[in-house]
């Protein structure tokens, strides 16, 4: 009995070095922003601003506020509300964004980046502040902020399951959002059930929004050769069928000559392209369930690897 008692201990001892590995290869692969001491204290340190310190408690432009440490949207300026607390307020999150933590004391939550796990602040409810009853007491200096006007790009690719195209493009620097869709058939408002029984002539796509200023159209498209197969004809790994294969959808003439230049240089490589380049279509997001999935399933793509091919 003993023996059994100490090797569960053993294997469970395993299981968690390597859990604990996987968490921090993932955050190796995040492109984190360098940050100040002041910045470093209370993001990583897990501080507290001074009180009606910080550039947002009174901010009331309209945009999106960001992970100061990864650039992961955390918060819409409709959600902004002024408590009266010290510090910027929010009643809600972007969906999936934020993450809630006991504190150490037992008592509070403590509410971080879900992305990188960076220190944003407390939540509390019950205060009766909005009709959410619910407050994110966030510090200013763990956030950035983006204004709506400024101009979004958006880029379309297919290249297999859209759940592992999407996990990759999420954690480039510069990407705003990553949404799975269907694209590319001639049925509207297509399902996941229309799209896989490979009929309606639609591809798994993600469609994604970028800021233009921080990572160009070139970036995206060498990332997308490099985080599948695109010599493959007839899908993507054990992805077989229409709905699988490698295309992009072009919004104008600069993002064709940018993949054709890039195929060239693959194909001079002795890689067979079957990447097919199609003009933009009409975009189908898809189901809730296939939004965020390995995210939400934390799970590792089964067809989707980085290679590095320029």
């Amino acid at each position: 009995m003993r023996l059994v008692a100490y090797l569960c201990i053993l294997i469970f001892a395993v299981l968690n070095l390597e859990s604990n590995d996987a968490m921090y290869k993932n955050l190796k692969v995040l492109k984190l922003n360098s940050l100040n001491a002041e910045e470093a204290r209370v993001i990583e340190g897990k501080a507290t601003e001074r009180p009606f310190s910080g550039k947002y408690y009174t901010f009331k432009k309209e945009g999106t506020y960001l992970c100061k440490r990864c650039n992961a949207p955390l918060y819409r300026s409709a959600s902004k509300f002024d408590s009266g607390c010290g510090w910027p307020s929010f009643d809600d999150e972007i969906k999936g964004a934020v993450k809630r933590v006991k504190d150490a004391d037992g008592k509070r939550v403590e509410i971080v980046c879900a992305r990188c796990n960076a220190h944003l602040g407390h939540v509390f409810e019950g205060e009766g502040f909005t009709s959410k009853n619910i407050r994110h007491c966030v510090n200013s200096i763990s956030l950035n902020f983006e204004d709506d006007k400024k101009e979004e790009a958006k880029a379309y690719f297919a290249g297999g399951c859209f759940w592992g195209v999407e996990y990759h493009f999420e954690n480039l620097e510069g990407v705003r959002s990553v949404v799975s869709g269907y694209m590319g058939g001639s049925l509207k408002n297509p399902s996941y059930g229309d799209v896989s029984s490979g009929d309606s002539g639609h591809l798994e796509v993600v469609e994604i929004r970028y800021d233009a200023a921080k990572v160009d159209y070139e970036t995206l498209a060498k990332l997308f050769f490099e985080i599948h197969d695109p010599t493959q004809t007839d899908g993507q790994g054990p992805d077989i069928g229409q709905q699988y294969l490698s295309a992009i959808f072009t919004s104008n003439q600069e993002e064709m000559h940018i993949l054709n230049r890039l195929i060239t240089v693959l194909e001079a490589k002795g890689l067979k392209i079957a990447t097919k380049i199609y003009p933009k279509a009409v975009f189908y997001k898809a189901e809730e369930y296939h939004q965020d999935y390995y995210k939400k399933h934390k799970k590792q793509p089964y067809c989707h690897a980085y290679k590095k091919r320029f």
